[in-house]
């Protein structure tokens, strides 16, 4: 296969990006299969071999027989470049439109899950507009969810914004920080469980769940550095958790895949507090550097690195065929 794998994009997860176009690229060459780098410059601007792209819809992208948008957060990962793939009519890796916006807005994304009855922490979502109006109001009321709380900005991903609140005193300037990234700020109660993510890949027809792996920290929490800086955290395949939870994480897992129309592949981020298993959220492009868990978690449960990547190229293909069949 020809593959344009696009990295970058506008969002403050350039460098992260980067790392994981970079991830990608050599894993689908040493599968055998021609790679076209695209970066996403933090303008905006696509390049190609140094020069500037220009983007014609309904005329492909370079050629390629699919694209690999491995772009994480706004303008990337929300559905913007996955819109833009449709006008050009180039099959792409990973979710549609609906499904990427979804997922990226952690208020939103919460608030169907509720509704699908599947458990979560307890969280509240604030808007920009609101806090500035009435910060006591608001603070009096995120107060029924306890402390600590973990403040984030609703549309961002890799820890970026973040901050963990153990004080009733720091959670306003927690807000303006968080605020400074998203007009909507999503605060959630922490779970005294145990971290654990699981990696889904397949169709809305087929779709099935990795062996789920246990997050452990040399921090406190699971901030940027020990996502991102070796020795942050290890992970550990299978996950110290009773089969019962197991099998009910990695359920709900493909449960949540399908409720938000996902496609290709999702990261399914979990709490498990013994029996008892809650859904955090699903990453629609999770990370594909060296330290990431999605693919680690496929190489545990059987599938290589070089495997996936190819197979998630070829889900690409079929879903653009099957979409096109329809009459829009």
């Amino acid at each position: 296969m020809r593959v344009a794998v696009l990295s970058g994009g506008r969002s403050s997860e350039h460098d992260v990006s980067l790392a994981s176009g970079a991830g990608v690229a050599s894993g689908l060459r040493r599968a055998g299969h021609e790679v076209l780098a695209v970066t996403l410059a933090r303008d905006g601007t696509w390049l190609h071999e140094g020069d500037e792209l220009a983007l014609r819809p309904g005329r492909g992208l370079l050629e390629a027989d699919v694209a690999f948008p491995v772009l994480h957060g706004p303008f990337g990962e929300d559905g913007t470049v996955q819109g833009l793939l449709e006008l050009l009519d180039v099959p792409y890796v990973g979710s549609g439109v609906l499904a990427s916006a979804v997922c990226l807005d952690k208020v939103v994304a919460k608030e169907l899950l509720a509704r699908a009855g599947i458990a979560q922490v307890d969280y509240a979502g604030v808007r920009a507009a609101r806090w500035a109006a009435a910060r006591a109001a608001v603070l009096a009321e995120l107060a029924a969810l306890g402390l600590p709380v973990f403040v984030k900005p609703a549309r961002l991903g890799s820890s970026v914004g973040i901050a963990k609140v153990a004080a009733a005193g720091a959670l306003g300037a927690a807000l303006d920080d968080a605020f400074a990234h998203d007009a909507t700020v999503i605060v959630e109660a922490m779970s005294a469980g145990i971290e654990v993510e699981c990696s889904v890949l397949g169709s809305a027809r087929a779709a099935e769940a990795s062996q789920p792996g246990e997050i452990v920290l040399a921090s406190d929490w699971y901030d940027f550095a020990a996502k991102y800086e070796p020795g942050g955290m290890q992970l550990r395949v299978p996950a110290q958790i009773s089969e019962t939870a197991r099998e009910l994480l990695r359920t709900i897992a493909l449960q949540a895949f399908d409720h938000f129309g996902c496609a290709g592949l999702a990261r399914a981020d979990f709490f498990v507090e013994g029996e008892r298993v809650l859904l955090n959220e699903l990453n629609t492009m999770p990370g594909f550097t060296p330290t990431s868990v999605y693919a680690k978690l496929w190489e545990a449960s059987g599938l290589a690195y070089e495997e996936l990547v190819q197979r998630l190229c070829a889900l690409a293909i079929e879903r653009h065929a099957e979409e096109r069949s329809y009459r829009f």
